[in-house]
C-alpha cells in the first residue's frame, strides 16, 4: 500500500484532519459520513499506487528561462487550445462517467457540467497566457473532469489524470465547483508534470502551497483583482449556509479560515515557530502549506502589482527549475529568490521584498 510514496497521490480539497474532527464531533450520520470519506480516499490511493507512472521531467533550465522571458507581465493571448472534457459521475463512483460536453460542444443545460466547462477554460488561459504553457502538463492534455461524483460527496480532487467534484451534502459543503477549487485541483497537474514534490512533510505542503497560490491568482485575473481587493481565500464557495467560517483556508491569516462547532477550528500556522509536526495527512501537507501561503500573500502586498505577474512569474518559474522533489520550505524559499534574481537582478526591489516575505514567515531566501 502506497500512501505517501506514491509519485502522484490522490489529492483532496477538503483535508483529512477536517474530517477526522466531523468523525468525533458529529452525529452518527454525520461521523459514518466522515469515515467513509476518509475510507473512500484510501482507497482511491491504493488504486492509483497499482498504476502510478513516473512524474513527468520538467523541462530543461534555458527552456524555462526562454519561456518565461516572453511570458513575463505578458496579457496576450496564446496560440494553444484547450481540450475540455466534461463528464457526468451520474451520482456513481465510476471514473470518468458519461461524457457530456467536449470542446466546442454547446452548453448541455446542467448548471454543473457547464460551470465545470467554463472553469476549466479560465484555468487553462492562465497557465497559456500568462506562463505560455499548454494545458496541465505543457504538452496539450486533455482536460478531463467528473461532475456529479458519487452521491452528496463531500470532497474534490485530482487523481493524476483527471478532475473529480462532489454536489455536496448541503450540510456540510455545497457543491464543489468552485473557481479557487477547480483551479486548486489543476494545478495539482501543472505541479505533478513539472517534475513533481513528494507528496510527505515540507515538499508534500508546498505541493498543496502551491495549488493554493495559482488557484489565487486564477481567481484574482479573472475577477481582475489587485492583490489588496482579494480575499485571499480557497473554497470560499463551498461551505454550507450555518457553517461558520469563510472557506477552508485563508493565505491572508492562516488559521482563521473557519471556526466551527463540527469542524473545529483552523489548524493552520502563518510561521515556522507554529510548524506542525505530526504523522497525520502525509506529515500535515494540508496544515504547514499556510507558512509558504502567507509568504506568497506577503509578497504580493509588498509589492502591490497583480498576482500573475512578477510574483507569479517568480513561482512558476521557481517551481520549473526546481528539480527537487524532496524540496524543504528552505530550498524552496531559496528557489524563489533565485528566480526572482535571475527575472529582475540582484538589487531590485522584487529580490527586497521577497526575501522580506519569507523572513516574516521565519525562513531564509
Amino acid at each position: 500500500m502506497c500512501l505517501s510514496g506514491c509519485p502522484h497521490p490522490l489529492n483532496c480539497i477538503v483535508p483529512p484532519h477536517m474530517l477526522r474532527v466531523l468523525a468525533l464531533r458529529g452525529d452518527d450520520k454525520m461521523a459514518d459520513m466522515a469515515r467513509t470519506l476518509l475510507k473512500q480516499s484510501e482507497k482511491l490511493r491504493d488504486d492509483r499506487s497499482d498504476h502510478a507512472t513516473p512524474p513527468v521531467e520538467p523541462p530543461a533550465r534555458g527552456e524555462v528561462a526562454a519561456l518565461t522571458r516572453r511570458s513575463s507581465g505578458t496579457r496576450e493571448r496564446s496560440p494553444f487550445s484547450p481540450d475540455r472534457r466534461i463528464h457526468d459521475g451520474e451520482h456513481r463512483a465510476t471514473l470518468p462517467g458519461k461524457l457530456v460536453r467536449a470542446e466546442g460542444d454547446p452548453e448541455t443545460g446542467d448548471a454543473e457540467a457547464d460551470l465545470a466547462y467554463d472553469a476549466a477554460g479560465v484555468v487553462f488561459s492562465l497557465y497559456a497566457d500568462c506562463f505560455q504553457r499548454n494545458s496541465l502538463d505543457g504538452n496539450g492534455l486533455p482536460l478531463i473532469a467528473t461532475v456529479n461524483h458519487r452521491r452528496n460527496y463531500n470532497n474534490a480532487f485530482w487523481d493524476g489524470s483527471q478532475m473529480a467534484y462532489g454536489n455536496g451534502d448541503g450540510k456540510l459543503f455545497r457543491s464543489f465547483i468552485d473557481l479557487s477549487v477547480i483551479a486548486h485541483e489543476m494545478a495539482h497537474g501543472v505541479t505533478q508534470h513539472s517534475g513533481g514534490l513528494i507528496y510527505e512533510g515540507q515538499s508534500g505542503a508546498l505541493n498543496e502551497s502551491m495549488s493554493d497560490v495559482f488557484a489565487a491568482i486564477t481567481v484574482q485575473r479573472h475577477l481582475g483583482q489587485s492583490p489588496a481587493e482579494a480575499d485571499w481565500i480557497i473554497g470560499g464557495g463551498i461551505l454550507a449556509p450555518g457553517i461558520n467560517g469563510v472557506g477552508l483556508r485563508s493565505m491572508k491569516a492562516p488559521g482563521t479560515a473557519y471556526r466551527d462547532d463540527l469542524l473545529g477550528q483552523d489548524p493552520q500556522p502563518y510561521h515556522m515557530d507554529f510548524y506542525l509536526s505530526t504523522p497525520d495527512d502525509h506529515g500535515g501537507v494540508h496544515i504547514n502549506s499556510g507558512i509558504p501561503n502567507h509568504a506568497f500573500y506577503l509578497y504580493c502586498q509588498y509589492l502591490g502589482s497583480p498576482a500573475w505577474e512578477k510574483p507569479g512569474q517568480i513561482w512558476y518559474r521557481a517551481l520549473q527549475e526546481l528539480n527537487n522533489p524532496l524540496a524543504t520550505f528552505a530550498e524552496w524559499s531559496e528557489a524563489t529568490a533565485t528566480a526572482a534574481i535571475e527575472l529582475y537582478g540582484l538589487g531590485s526591489h522584487e529580490v527586497t521584498m521577497l526575501r522580506r516575505a519569507w523572513k516574516l514567515v521565519g525562513l531564509p531566501a
